[in-house]
């Protein structure tokens, strides 16, 4: 199995074992793209531009497509905003818990 280092802010949680609840620990998008990123924002790799460290009191990984896509997509238009969220929420099973498989050590 391939091994990689990625990096995390040093409060973010641990990561949740498989179906339990997201908790914001940021390593799915530090380790690989989802769709939607590939999709609107083209990186060449990992870890998501759209990653989004939110600090005290929170202190957990957000993805920023979701949670300001115009900030990443200058040409949306303010009224796809909300369609756009919808459809990002349900892409990336936002609150349906971890379904990230990567192992970490």
């Amino acid at each position: 199995m391939k091994s990689a280092i990625i990096t995390l802010q040093r409060d973010a949680p641990a990561k949740p074992r498989l179906a339990e609840p997201c908790n914001g620990c940021g390593v799915c998008c530090a380790a690989r793209l989802c769709p939607a990123a590939l999709l609107l924002l083209r990186p060449r790799h990992a870890p998501c531009p759209a990653l989004e460290w939110q600090p005290e009191p929170q202190r957990r990984y957000v993805c920023g497509l979701l949670r300001q896509p115009r900030h990443y997509l200058g040409w949306l238009p303010r009224w796809l905003e909300q369609p756009l969220r919808h459809r990002l929420h349900r892409s990336i099973a936002a609150g349906q818990g971890c379904d990230c498989t990567i192992e970490v050590e």
